[in-house]
């Protein structure tokens, strides 16, 4: 494992932070938070304050929500071709503004910048997918069974949408919600998370210079979202509530957004099982795994959490895999050579150490890693590779959400099913194997939204990208998918 210590943009000057931590951004305008407070904003390379951002209250919520409302109206009449234009716009700007995206996203998040330039190309292609997608929503027509009237059915923006995406992709959880939601006619509130806040009021500046009019996309970061958002949820025209984040916070809002019976959508955790068969090719299955674990450092919602190898090749896996994860480099997010990144925060870092503590302590075996790297500021944690882990351990039923991966042997097809399925997470799961008659068959019995079958990565915006069970409740993206969650369908009865 190497380790990189310093960054060349360590003055963060390189960012120009201040353009991006002026104000909330409401109704088309910078303003500071009611209460005037602030949020700082920790690079996690460094442990040091890069900025702040100001600290939302329930007085700007309802701010937001009226700038929301004032703007609906203008927005669902505009025509389909001109708000296409417009988003198509938005993805022009963040493939002009991609370095200086990449570098902002690395800066407050600590991803290496190679992840985070595949992030900002991934988050744009939402605005290019919904600008195409924007001029073909249409709507059904037909005659009734009996005969009696003809069936017409309308599809309309669903009304004023909240958005809260997580910190670990703060561009693509933004946009992924955002660009279906304006391709539908809704307006939006978008609550970043508190830790990546810079990403989101970046974006809400390219926006505006790609014509979005003032209150259609509004901005707010609050270190107090449980109080901001029931208050958004509580007005009457709210009518929809995205969220991405973790199941346990996702129950929370589901409740919140019940007392007024608001339209959800959930994309939540993950625990997802990577299988190896014996007739895999080992090389691709590793380097697919590389890319389904170590993306963003181990922190996605999809990466691999439970890798299941067949006991012919488990050995043999275990060692090649392991040079691979002892050879990345590990340092700071804007450092060029860095493959991995650190942790977004000390607390983070903490659950991983008991993690893996406690499945040492259950008889598992560190082949590299296992250690959090001492004597050096930042949230680091190294690539680890575990064998022997019991699969009771804590590793094998919570998220790690970090470079750590568990390696559990099987024998059997059935074996593997089971224990695939063993969850009450069912967000991705990945499938190697050279007969595609069994990667079919097994990924019809996997109980998960998405199956990568020989492949390391599963996100499209053109495919529709959710989970079953407890990871979550309808789908971002796809051809339809994505913005039927911000449409409601009406139905007109007529005779003539």
């Amino acid at each position: 494992m190497n380790v990189n210590q310093h960054s060349p943009h360590s003055d963060h000057d390189f960012f120009g932070l201040s353009a991006f931590s002026r104000g909330l951004y409401i109704s088309g305008a910078w303003r500071p938070a009611a209460g005037e407070g602030r949020i700082e904003v920790i690079d996690p390379s460094t442990e040091a304050v890069i900025a702040s951002v100001p600290d939302a209250t329930v007085a700007d919520a309802a701010a937001a929500v009226e700038a929301a409302a004032s703007a609906a109206e203008g927005w669902r009449e505009m025509p389909p071709r001109k708000r296409s234009e417009i988003l198509r716009r938005c993805f022009e700007l963040m493939v002009e503004r991609s370095e200086t995206l990449a570098g902002l996203i690395s800066l407050e998040n600590g991803k290496a910048l190679r992840d985070a330039r595949g992030e900002v190309a991934y988050a744009a292609e939402f605005f290019r997918w919904n600008a195409e997608e924007a001029v073909r929503i249409s709507g059904e027509f037909g005659i009734a069974p009996a005969g009696g009237n003809r069936i017409v059915v309308d599809y309309q923006p669903i009304g004023i949408c909240v958005l809260i995406t997580p910190w670990n992709f703060p561009a693509a959880m933004a946009t992924r919600k955002i660009a279906p939601a304006l391709a539908a006619g809704c307006t939006v509130i978008l609550k970043p998370a508190s830790e990546t806040p810079l990403t989101a009021y970046a974006l809400a500046a390219l926006y505006e210079e790609a014509g979005v009019p003032p209150g259609v996309v509004n901005v707010m970061s609050t270190s107090t979202p449980g109080p901001v958002i029931a208050a958004m949820l509580a007005d009457p025209r709210v009518r929809k509530l995205s969220f991405t984040g973790s199941t346990g916070v996702g129950r929370t809002l589901l409740a919140e957004a019940a007392k007024n019976v608001i339209s959800c959508s959930m994309e939540l955790g993950g625990n997802a099982p990577f299988i190896v068969f014996d007739d895999a090719d080992i090389d691709a299955a590793i380097e697919g795994l590389m890319v389904a674990k170590m993306r963003n450092a181990g922190e996605a919602c999809t990466a691999a959490n439970r890798i299941y190898v067949q006991s012919g090749i488990h050995d043999v896996f275990a060692e090649k895999f392991t040079r691979r994860m002892s050879a990345l480099r590990v340092g700071p997010g804007v450092d060029p050579d860095t493959e991995c990144g650190p942790m977004i925060t000390r607390k983070a870092v903490e659950k991983i150490e008991r993690l893996v503590a406690d499945a040492i302590s259950r008889g598992a075996r560190a082949l590299c890693g296992g250690r959090t790297l001492a004597g050096r500021p930042g949230f680091f944690y190294p690539p680890t590779v575990l064998v022997d882990v019991p699969p009771a351990s804590d590793m094998g039923c919570e998220e790690i959400f970090g470079p750590v991966a568990p390696l559990y042997r099987f024998e059997t097809e059935a074996e593997v099913i089971a224990a695939a399925n063993a969850t009450e997470y069912g967000l991705a799961a990945y499938i190697y194997t050279r007969d595609i008659g069994r990667g079919m068959r097994v990924a019809s019995k996997v109980e998960a939204g998405m199956i990568a079958l020989n492949r390391g990565l599963v996100s499209d915006p053109a495919a529709p990208f959710g989970g079953v069970k407890q990871s979550g409740l309808g789908r971002e993206g796809g051809q339809h998918h994505g913005i039927a969650e911000f449409m409601e369908a009406k139905y007109i009865a007529t005779s003539f």
